[in-house]
């Protein structure tokens, strides 16, 4: 398999032209209507009139001023236009932009005389579909445009700049190379197996595989933290009443959100905002104190605490570390300790005299001490936290980050295949090029060489129209 990147692909490209508003609803300073298709720069050619006089068609000025003019409507907006020329545009068509004044009246009439004249509307995502299909991006590239749009951190953001950019493609064409030479060597030695020639299933060969399957292997490591840089996390804050949950609420978001009080079992619903950890959006929830209780309003607090503890990520199990351990806290501890999520235990209230405390090392994955009150080992929880979330992964190895559940589906589909080949290395070719053939195939589902037309259906359903 060799790289598509600047090779269209083989589906067509629908020969018709595409419009849509790019820029979002609702008022602004600029708006922009966007054509792309063999017909942009005509269509819009029948609506301008050039405050230069130049006829768009033919002249070699990029950037026009001047007015949208309809027959029947008059004078609809002053208006620069912008006039980009296949292949030298976002979808390797040619591409015109209209950057009028930015309310939906305007914008609506000037799409409207556009679609008069022959275009058609952009379903979602088809600006970058055809992208994708001319061959300027891959479907990696494709997906990070909408993960740019919808990073909510700087970290998620230069997650989203990184695969835009190639990096994770590259690693992928490279492991593809990989592939497809070892597949072209086995296949010789089956056709050829009379021929004088030199051994093609060899060590070498065995070594190269063993480390395309390494690789793999840090791909797969990384989907987690791409997961949660794109997604987020969800964090639950657990306890017994009065040990200051919502008190260490308050502290992370550094605002006073949750209300807090010495009675026990103020907090009766859950209360969520979202924080940045360690680059990672991390929704926080407040959760009503674990007990038991007769109230029917706190109990159903309770039921809601203890369904975000089974949707977290990970939980803040908060205990009072001004207090000898009570047996509320033990039998909590038993209950989450089983949890296939990380848990924390937060020993708050250090500030105070601090109390005795048994071992809880056994259980959990991070005990930390902190105080609310004086924002003593915020800091310290803040990077436990982050880690525990990221997995250990990092999020700017070598190789990129694989950050969609399909993706890492297919990556998973090819280390199995490939494990397939390296264990039985010494079988005859034929069964080993069936296997690298699934390899194969399973990677190109995530460049898009072999994605099939429902995937990318869902996949650009997913973006706004006009992008």
């Amino acid at each position: 398999m060799s790289p598509r990147r600047n090779q269209p692909m083989t589906v067509s490209v629908p020969d018709e032209t595409i419009a849509a508003i790019a820029t979002a609803p609702g008022e602004g300073a600029i708006g922009i209507v966007r054509l792309s298709g063999s017909e942009a720069v005509a269509i819009v050619h029948g609506l301008f009139v050039s405050s230069g006089g130049y006829d768009i068609r033919v002249s070699k000025r990029r950037v026009y001023h001047g007015l949208i003019r309809s027959s029947e409507k008059g004078n609809l907006d002053e208006v620069l236009v912008q006039v980009m020329r296949a292949p030298h545009s976002y979808t390797r068509e040619d591409v015109v932009e209209i950057n009028g004044h930015g309310g939906p009246g305007p914008l609506q009439a000037i799409l409207e005389c556009v679609f008069e004249q022959g275009a058609r509307p952009a379903q979602p995502g088809e600006f970058t579909r055809r992208a994708f299909l001319n061959g300027r991006i891959d479907l990696v590239q494709a997906e990070a445009v909408i993960d740019r749009i919808r990073a909510q951190t700087h970290a998620a953001l230069r997650a989203a700049a990184d695969s835009a950019s190639g990096h994770l493609s590259r690693t992928l064409h490279q492991l593809a190379h990989t592939l497809a030479d070892a597949l072209a060597q086995v296949e010789a030695a089956v056709d050829f197996p009379e021929e004088d020639l030199p051994e093609l299933v060899n060590d070498a060969l065995q070594a190269s595989l063993i480390d395309a399957r390494r690789v793999m292997d840090e791909l797969l490591a990384s989907a987690e933290t791409g997961r949660l840089l794109r997604e987020g996390a969800r964090v639950a804050i657990a306890g017994r009443p009065n040990v200051g949950k919502s008190s260490l609420f308050n502290a992370l978001l550094r605002d006073a959100r949750a209300i807090v009080t010495a009675h026990p079992g103020t907090t009766r619903d859950l209360i969520e905002e979202v924080i940045t950890v360690g680059g990672i959006p991390v929704r926080l929830i407040d959760t009503a104190g674990l007990r038991a209780t007769e109230d029917e309003i706190e109990q159903l607090g309770i039921d809601a605490a203890h369904g975000a503890l089974r949707n977290a990520d990970a939980v803040l199990f908060v205990i009072d570390g001004s207090e000898p351990v009570h047996d509320a806290d033990r039998i909590l501890a038993e209950d989450l300790a089983p949890l296939e999520i990380p848990v924390l235990m937060v020993r708050n209230k250090v500030d105070l005299d601090d109390a005795p405390s048994p071992s809880w090392s056994d259980w959990f994955a991070s005990i930390v001490p902190v105080s609310a009150q004086t924002g003593e080992g915020l800091t310290v929880l803040e990077d436990r936290l982050a880690e525990v979330l990221a997995g250990g992964a990092s999020r700017s190895d070598a190789y990129g980050i694989v950050n969609r559940a399909h993706q890492r589906d297919s990556l998973r589909r090819a280390a199995t295949a490939l494990d397939r080949v390296l264990s039985n290395y010494q079988a005859s070719p034929e069964f080993l090029s069936i296997d690298l053939r699934d390899a194969l195939r399973a990677l190109g589902e995530i460049t898009g060489e072999t994605t099939s037309e429902d995937v990318l259906d869902r996949i650009f359903s997913s973006f706004c129209i006009g992008k």
